[in-house]
């Protein structure tokens, strides 16, 4: 079964090792394959392709909130997608 990340900005969730159960491939995401989706993102083994994390992608309220929190990666996600909102008709 995958891990589920449900907090984006948990830190250090790219970095831990994970181990596939499958054939026991050892690394971290930086290693895996990535699969995105609209909600999430999946990573996969790279030897054998079984999903091993599954992280879910945060909405723009969990993106505020980490950027008021200092998260770097927030602020500059946050300073994106409000240039983006700004450029739509009707904003």
């Amino acid at each position: 079964m995958p891990d589920l990340i449900d907090d984006y900005f948990q830190p250090g969730w790219r970095t831990r090792a994970v181990e596939c159960a499958a054939c026991e491939w050892r690394g971290d995401s930086r290693d895996m394959s990535l699969q995105p989706h609209e909600d999430l993102s999946e990573y996969l083994c790279p030897r054998c392709e079984d999903i091993l994390l599954v992280v879910r992608h945060p909405d723009l309220a969990r993106v505020r909130e980490a950027a008021a929190a200092g998260h770097p990666e927030a602020i500059g996600q946050l300073a994106l997608l409000e240039e983006y909102l700004q450029g739509r008709p009707g904003s």
